[in-house]
């Protein structure tokens, strides 16, 4: 019995670090492509060259070859560029616009039954673009973002109560970062409501400095932007796919009845399987909520109209 397939596009932070965390789990054999020579190769090699150490057993190959990724059963795209100083929002999009339209559609032709995941920002408008350039079905599409905030919103609330992160279930929903949903009464820690064991004005502030993560990391290393717990995050949705686990994960998903979204890729809590996205749960949301969760869809109806406009 051959072992899954898992391509990754893109070799940079996220992309290799991807490689890594997949590998060590075991989860199949990884290719890892880049459009630049020897990158993908060189990290291919020294990330083989440590399963002896680690002891995982996986092929790992780079490649700047499309050919190669044939037959993968989870593609996870990690390609684009970072906004630099002094670029605009609609400069970064439009880069990466043609970047994720071009991989998606060389990636989905070499791997028609794979379940595409999404890194690549800004994060809503791009799962669009793949999805619209792949020509795949919606539930092969995801977006990560979700699992990453939502990361983000337990780590922090372990710091603060000095307990096992492993205790903290959380819910966030919407956009990522500024536009994420948070769902203050859908968290616990062993079952217990945080509201019994954090004051509102703490969990806000958390809440606050969940929505700005990225951005503190981006500011502390001045060079760069984060790459571990996004790519982790991405691994866990190829994990749930690749072993058919049926996780119930925050994902950007596609939406058309749920919640009245009307047919856009959004930030909602769904089940992660074989198939990709096989359901998406709606949960009641109260009106604070839905205004939220509401806001954060229109500016995905936003970004999705950018590039309708700026499709050639």
């Amino acid at each position: 019995m051959s072992r899954p397939k898992i391509t990754i596009i893109g070799a940079g932070h996220v992309g290799a670090t991807c490689a890594h965390w997949a590998a060590a789990k075991e989860l199949g054999d990884i290719v890892l492509l880049d459009i630049v020579e020897g990158l993908p190769q060189g990290k291919g090699l020294d990330l083989k060259e440590a399963s002896p150490i680690e002891r995982f057993d996986a092929e790992v190959i780079g490649t700047n070859s499309y050919d190669d990724t044939a037959n993968s059963d989870v593609v996870i795209i990690t390609s684009g560029i970072a906004r630099k100083p002094g670029m605009s929002r609609d400069d970064l999009m439009s880069t990466n616009m043609k970047i994720v339209r071009s991989v998606a559609e060389q990636a989905s032709k070499a791997s028609p039954k794979a379940v595409f995941i999404i890194v690549s920002n800004p994060l809503d408008a791009m799962v669009q673009t793949a999805w619209k350039a792949s020509g795949l079905p919606t539930h092969q599409i995801v977006g990560q973002a979700g699992i990453l905030d939502t990361a983000r919103y337990r780590a922090f609330i372990s710091m603060d109560l000095g307990c096992s992160v492993e205790d903290i279930t959380a819910v966030l929903m919407g956009g990522h970062g500024d536009d994420m949903v948070p769902l203050p009464r859908y968290t616990s820690v062993a079952g217990i409501p945080i509201t019994e064991l954090m004051p509102k004005e703490k969990l806000d502030a958390i809440v606050q400095r969940t929505g700005k993560g990225g951005g503190e990391i981006v500011a502390l290393l001045k060079t760069g932007s984060a790459y571990y717990a996004p790519s982790a995050a991405s691994v866990q949705m190829a994990e749930a796919i690749l072993k058919d686990k049926k996780r119930i994960l925050p994902c950007a998903a596609f939406c058309k009845e749920e919640y009245g979204v009307g047919g856009y890729f959004v930030g909602v809590p769904c089940v992660l399987g074989s198939a990709g996205v096989e359901r998406v749960i709606e949960l009641k949301l109260n009106d604070d909520e839905r205004k939220l969760f509401q806001a954060s869809v229109d500016h995905v109806k936003e970004l999705v109209a950018w590039v309708e406009a700026h499709w050639q």
